[in-house]
């Protein structure tokens, strides 16, 4: 009888699986229906870890350049809608918060509306939640980082330095100068690179305090992504809820 049941289990998870696969794959289908009529897709994986870019698809459409864009989520059941404060570029990098979550783009062309909509909810990197675990055990994670930009402004140097995620503050140094170092409060903002930001996949913004910020590139997109989860890990249990510029949490 347990034999039994341990099969009809296994049998049940594999047709879930395979029903979840065979959704996607309509709606990806359905999305390719109706693209021949849009005058832009998105491309790119919808997973953590990857990116997404607006082109035109048809001769009637406008150049991006000459367009408005604003990124949302969505909950998959499309009851709410929230604005992506600074996601405002053809590209958009899905971060932690977008998992499990529909993405849209809002473009705006000589006066008309159109959006754009990924097929489905944003799947999760392979691999990365058991990553997260294993540095969870640590007291303090080190990542290489080059800072990309400063209080908003391009910067210069290219030299590498240490983005410390520990379970009370984030540290960034380099050797033994240390550029900010701040305790987990409600003045202090992390998220995914928005905006204009090369390498947005890798990229991280952290507001440590008012007044000072910064756009961070990391070596992997795994790493940037598990900075961002460990972060909101310790912040949480600081009483913290840790995200981006009007993001709600």
């Amino acid at each position: 009888m347990e034999y039994e049941l341990r099969a009809l289990r296994a049998q049940i998870w594999e047709k879930s699986v395979f029903s979840v696969k065979l959704q996607k794959e309509l709606a990806i289908r359905k999305r390719d229906e109706e693209n021949k009529f849009r005058l832009y897709v998105l491309e790119g994986s919808e997973n953590l870890g990857s990116y997404l870019q607006l082109k035109p698809c048809s001769d009637k459409a406008s150049q991006l350049s000459n367009c408005s864009i604003q990124w949302h989520r969505l909950s998959p059941e499309g009851r709410w809608k929230e604005i992506i404060s600074g996601a405002n570029k053809s590209i958009y990098a899905p971060e932690p918060f977008d998992v499990g979550r529909i993405l849209q783009a809002e473009i705006v062309s000589n006066g008309q509306k159109l959006t754009v909509t990924t097929s489905g909810p944003i799947d999760p990197a392979a691999g990365l939640g058991s990553y997260v675990e294993t540095l969870l055990r640590k007291s303090n994670t080190e990542f290489n980082v080059v800072i990309s930009q400063m209080n908003g402004q391009d910067h210069a140097s290219h030299s590498v330095h240490v983005f410390h995620v520990g379970k009370m503050r984030i540290k960034l140094s380099r050797g033994w100068i240390t550029k900010a170092r701040e305790n987990y409060s409600s003045s202090m903002q992390l998220c995914g690179g928005r905006g204009d930001i090369n390498n947005s996949a890798k990229a991280l913004f952290w507001q440590a305090r008012k007044g000072l910020s910064y756009v961070l590139t990391f070596e992997s997109e795994r790493d940037r992504n598990a900075a961002v989860m460990l972060a909101r890990k310790y912040a949480f249990d600081c009483n913290v809820m840790l995200a981006g510029p009007d993001d709600q949490v």
